[in-house]
């Protein structure tokens, strides 16, 4: 994965996006003392270079009845499905996570159901058929940080760009 140098005005913007994903472009262009099109040349860069990958609502799972937030290492019967079972998790609309990682797990979901019951189920039905050589799960209680990556520490790169790269 290629790091991305930003400079100064590029982390000031995703500073104030990443706050309030619909701040006009005008009010973020005051804030950084350019112009409306030279926010929008800078959002389209972002985008193009893959750092944006759009904007999102964020809904309260819990408000919408999903009660049990889980996560769940699984480990496989036969690591050469890996493709298969990440696309048959992919139709299980109460995963919200996968991730390949390293140690004990091959793979590690983040998942919600509406209670521990029908947790059980997902498991038992949706899981398991999958090949699992053994799963193992934890229920979070809360979530006591729950945030993105902090813009503030990004690293900003050394120059700024010139009046021509801005616009």
């Amino acid at each position: 994965m290629a790091h991305r140098s930003l400079d100064r005005l590029d982390k000031k913007i995703l500073s104030l996006i990443a706050e309030d994903a619909r701040i006009p472009f005008l009010e973020v262009a005051r804030a950084c003392n350019v112009s409306g099109a030279a926010i929008h040349q800078r959002i389209q860069k972002l985008t193009n270079l893959g750092v944006l990958k759009g904007s999102e609502f964020i809904i309260d799972p819990e408000r919408i009845g999903y009660e049990t937030c889980a996560f769940i290492g699984l480990n496989l019967k036969n690591p050469e499905k890996f493709d298969d079972v990440v696309e048959a998790l992919r139709q299980i609309p109460e995963v919200v996570e996968c991730h390949y990682t390293t140690g004990e797990y091959d793979l590690f979901l983040k998942m919600y159901a509406y209670n521990n019951h029908h947790l059980m189920e997902i498991i038992h039905d949706k899981l398991q058929p999958l090949g699992l050589s053994r799963s193992e799960s934890s229920i979070s209680y809360n979530a006591v940080i729950d945030r993105t990556l902090p813009i503030s520490g990004m690293r900003v790169a050394d120059t700024i760009l010139s009046d021509d790269e801005e616009e």
